[in-house]
Formats: C-alpha cells, sequence, structure tokens
C-alpha cells in the first residue's frame, strides 16, 4: 500500500514510519524540512521524505499523488498553547485540515484517510469514568475544539463525497524518541528531570489523572484501522487506565531509587480533573488492545534515555 504520513518527523510519525516499512508498505512522509537541511531527516530506512508546508495547497497536492492511505498526524499547537491565539489554531489545523480533505476528494481515486484526533481534550470534563466514544464534547482548549472540528469535517466529507475516513482519539502517548522539551508530554518531561537530578514541576496538587499509552501500542492501534472495513468511523484508542502525576513520581522514584522533589504550581485552566478512555469498542471492533504496563513503557523510555545522554557525555 502507498502510504501518505503527514507529520512523518515528530514523535508519532518516527514510530509509524518504521512500523509500516518493516511490514513492507511504500510510505511517503510529509514534514517541514529541518532546519539543517535534507541531511536531518530521521534516519529510518525506506522512507521517501517530503519536504513542505502543511498549510500550501500545492506542496500537499504534490506529496498525496498516488497515495492509497493519508495517516494525519500534524498539529501546529499544543494544548497548553492553543488558548493564547484560538486564532492561529483554526486556520493552521482546521483551514489546513480542510484544504486537504478538497484536495483529496479532487484525486482520481482519493485515499482514505485516518486522523489521530485528541482523546485527552475533545471531551471536556467527563461525567463518565471512563469516557465512551458517544460522550459529550466540551474541550477546555482550542487544540481540542479544533480536532473535534477536524472530525466534524471528515464525517460531512464522506456524507456528500463518499470519502473514507477513520478518527482514532488518542489518551496521552509516550516512549522513546519523545522530545522531553516540546511540551507536549509529561513523563519525558520528568523522566528528564529525574536523571539529571532537578525537581519536579506539578500543575495543581498532582492529582490530575490521565491515560497514558506507550507508543508500541499507538502504532498497533494504528495498524488495525488500517486494516478495519467496518461501518465504525470514531475509536478511542488508550491504556483503558489512569494514573495521576503523584503516580508517575512514585513509579519514576522506584524505577531510579532515589527521591526527586516536587514543585507544585497553580493549576492551569486547561486541564481536566481526570481522563480515562473507554476502549472496548476498539477491542471488540479492531481486535486491538494495549500490552505495554506504564511501568514497562516507562522502563524502557528510561533506559533509552539514559544510554542518549551517556552517548552524549561520551560514556559509552
Amino acid at each position: 500500500m502507498n502510504i501518505l504520513i503527514l507529520g512523518g518527523a515528530g514523535f508519532i510519525g518516527r514510530h509509524l514510519c518504521a512500523g509500516l516499512t518493516a511490514t513492507g508498505h511504500c510510505v511517503t512522509a510529509f514534514d517541514l524540512l529541518p532546519s539543517g537541511g535534507r541531511i536531518d531527516w530521521p534516519d529510518i530506512p525506506g522512507i521517501c521524505w517530503h519536504a513542505g508546508d502543511f498549510t500550501n495547497a500545492s506542496d500537499i497536492a504534490s506529496a498525496l499523488k498516488g497515495t492509497d492511505l493519508v495517516i494525519h498526524l500534524v498539529s501546529t499547537t499544543l494544548p497548553k498553547n492553543s488558548n493564547d491565539n484560538p486564532l492561529y489554531d483554526l486556520h493552521g489545523n482546521v483551514g489546513g485540515s480542510l484544504q486537504l480533505l478538497d484536495i483529496m476528494i479532487r484525486q482520481p481515486s482519493p485515499p482514505r484517510i485516518i486522523f489521530l484526533s485528541s482523546g485527552g481534550t475533545v471531551y471536556g470534563i467527563p461525567h463518565l469514568i471512563p469516557i465512551p466514544e458517544d460522550h459529550s464534547t466540551n474541550p477546555l482548549c482550542a487544540y481540542g475544539i479544533g480536532k473535534l472540528a477536524i472530525e466534524k469535517y471528515l464525517a460531512l466529507y464522506q456524507r456528500l463525497h463518499g470519502l473514507d475516513y477513520r478518527v482514532l482519539r488518542l489518551a496521552n502517548p509516550y516512549g522513546e524518541q519523545q522530545s522531553f522539551r516540546s511540551g507536549q508530554g509529561v513523563i519525558p518531561a520528568f523522566l528528564w528531570k529525574a536523571i539529571h537530578r532537578e525537581p519536579f514541576e506539578i500543575w495543581g496538587n498532582g492529582t490530575v489523572v490521565r491515560d497514558y499509552l506507550y507508543i508500541d501500542d499507538v502504532i498497533g492501534a494504528i495498524m488495525a484501522t488500517m486494516e478495519y472495513n467496518g461501518p465504525e468511523r470514531l475509536f478511542n484508542i488508550g491504556s483503558g487506565s489512569g494514573h495521576s502525576l503523584n503516580d508517575l513520581i512514585s513509579l519514576i522514584r522506584e524505577l531510579l531509587g532515589k527521591d526527586i522533589p516536587c514543585r507544585y504550581l497553580p493549576a492551569r485552566d486547561c486541564d481536566v480533573p481526570i481522563n480515562i478512555l473507554d476502549i472496548r469498542l476498539a477491542l471488540n471492533k479492531l481486535n486491538w488492545f494495549p500490552t505495554v504496563k506504564l511501568q514497562d513503557g516507562m522502563h524502557k523510555m528510561l533506559m533509552h534515555m539514559t544510554h542518549v545522554i551517556g552517548q552524549k557525555n561520551g560514556q559509552i
């Protein structure tokens, strides 16, 4: 299958590129050109890299040629900063995605599309735990509103133009190669601080609960969705269990065998108190289920980070 990954150089994109080429797919990865030029593309064998701007119609049209499936991973904002400029979020994410759909339906043979939405933000404050797909959606941030709007446009284009799509509402992904500087991903940030013996910084009192999913399980869910041809369009993809920030700190202290101090900061308005996804639909329809426990995934991530740090320091 000829697959175009939009956002292929990102955390999820890199793992997905490697997973898809390993299973024999022909993969084109679309992303902004790295600041250092083409030599800075991720070193993933078998990938055709396509540099371009997601909001540029000609760049997207060029990348789409001959594509059977589009996997949309692009986001130009983060939940924590999207409320600072909702118009920018609207233009970059919703506008860019709507332009993408217009280009797709004009193709001689329109490709399918899998869109990674946000299970952590589209629901808002839940009235039911775990959160099923038919739960009300009242996002607290522009990021979640944008993801939800893209979902709605996908449904509209399916109705109007027969566009074949699936939406994965993803929990909080984590794993190797995730940037601790990106601002999205508390686990890499905590692990980095712990390794360098810096205090944890917690927004609120540490009782905020999230659903964390290891990257290999994320990739497995996307691949299972690629094989699915049933009527369901929307799936929650998570671990099915929740852990507080304080839980994460306890796990890290246990993994490292040392105490790390904490600094508690004022809570943020964009943070819902609890988010755990109901994943029964994915289990039943996609025959997918998470396989990596949080402690095991964090251990793998910790080993990778310490290895990389050791290489940079010339220790190994």
